[in-house]
């Protein structure tokens, strides 16, 4: 699965710059695509994809969160939600409880299957971070750190 990467590349298709922010939009795009190339081909082996591993992503951080919570934390409609993460509960990645006080607040745990494909996928992306913040010197990770709270928020 995991293919060697002997260098860091853009992927480029010499696209025409209409302001000067494209160059940074683009590497944006293929670099998102770039990092999260391995990890989608092994979710793709299990039939999920980037919406469901931001679900685990999410889930193996905050074991017990509530869907509302959940929900809220992916910033998207109930509706959208709703399909993936039964996906993931139909194919045993993700459990659900229910507390005696808040007895309908569904809490969402991830099950050692889910943990286990969560930490893959996540560990994929992890060595392309790690690569790439390693060739582009001491203060980058710092940087893109910072460039990304901004475009976050």
């Amino acid at each position: 699965m995991k293919k060697p990467r002997n260098s860091i590349r853009v992927n480029r298709v010499d696209l025409k710059a209409i302001d000067p922010v494209d160059a940074s939009l683009e590497l944006m795009y293929f670099g998102l695509k770039g990092m999260t190339r391995e990890a989608d081909e092994r979710l793709a082996e299990d039939g999920l994809g980037r919406a469901h591993h931001r679900i685990l992503f999410i889930i193996a951080r905050q074991d017990g969160i509530s869907v509302g919570t959940l929900r809220d934390s992916l910033g998207i409609s109930a509706q959208a939600l709703h399909r993936p993460l039964k996906v993931l509960m139909d194919k045993g990645y993700v459990a659900v409880s229910r507390t005696r006080e808040h007895h309908r607040i569904k809490s969402l745990h991830l099950t050692d299957m889910g943990r286990a494909i969560e930490h893959e996928a996540s560990e994929a992306e992890r060595r392309v971070m790690r690569e790439a913040f390693a060739h582009a010197g001491k203060t980058a990770a710092a940087h893109w750190a910072d460039v990304m709270k901004v475009i976050s928020r």
